[in-house]
């Protein structure tokens, strides 16, 4: 039973408790593969479960772990806060040297990637914004393309890859986009997306500071940015239009 829709995997349930993925394009094979590489060595060393995929069968290729329990998080408290906090600043003091060893993507993939996306944020976002809002637009594509590639990150971290169960949190899932990139990035929804007493509660117990506020706000501010490329790639214009909502709220 297929039983969740991502841009990346076919998603499956198997007697279950094992979640069996598949890549939906040939490029996301090898995201697959470094995940088995990754997470085994990683998972060890953070305060909450993470999936741990292991290689089922190479051609075609198929990986496995087992079922993190809970659900998205749909009402996040001070008290989920604290222990996301915890679960970041551990994943984000990780070793990066150790973790390049276990296959975790360099600074400068981030670096390539990151030019990449803006560059195309450019091109193909940018003429669907008012002109008048056009330098505001361009402050953040610039300020982010020089942002930080020094930390083990998720890379996509909001309340559907947080989950709870019973209050509680249970788990963090969707270790495709980790990275060698900005700290800030994983502080986005945290503190800018999140209710405020979470968000209180996190900044509190994670020690942000007034620069990873700044530049949390920045990727908080970028993220509708993917959506409205996201939209264009499938052709669906509702997407698009949503998405460009969003770019414009967040200016």
């Amino acid at each position: 039973m297929e039983f969740a829709q991502g841009w990346d995997s076919h998603a499956t349930l198997v007697d279950g408790r094992w979640v069996e993925r598949r890549p939906r394009r040939p490029e996301v094979a090898e995201q697959l593969r470094r995940e088995t590489r990754l997470m085994p060595w990683l998972a060890p060393r953070l305060p909450l479960p993470v999936p741990v995929p292991e290689l089922v069968t190479d051609a075609p290729l198929v990986v496995r772990h087992a079922l993190v329990p809970g659900a998205a998080t749909e009402s996040p408290t001070a008290e989920h806060g604290l222990g996301l906090a915890r679960f970041l600043r551990a994943l984000h003091d990780t070793s990066a040297a150790e973790a390049l060893r276990h296959a975790l993507p360099p600074a400068a993939a981030t670096r390539s990637d990151r030019a990449a996306a803006i560059e195309r944020f450019e091109a193909d976002v940018l003429p669907l914004i008012p002109v008048a809002q056009h330098d505001s637009a361009l402050a953040i594509l610039h300020a982010l393309r020089a942002a930080p590639a020094d930390t083990v990150v998720h890379g996509d971290l909001g309340p559907e890859h947080v989950l709870t169960e019973n209050g509680r949190l249970t788990g963090v899932i969707d270790f495709g986009d980790a990275h060698l990139g900005d700290a800030a990035n994983d502080l986005a929804w945290p503190l800018f997306g999140a209710p405020a007493e979470f968000a209180a509660a996190f900044g509190t117990a994670y020690g942000v500071t007034d620069e990873l506020r700044r530049r949390a706000l920045l990727w908080h501010r970028l993220g509708p940015w993917y959506q409205v490329t996201y939209g264009l790639d499938i052709a669906d214009p509702d997407v698009v239009r949503d998405g460009v909502a969003g770019v414009l709220a967040r200016l």
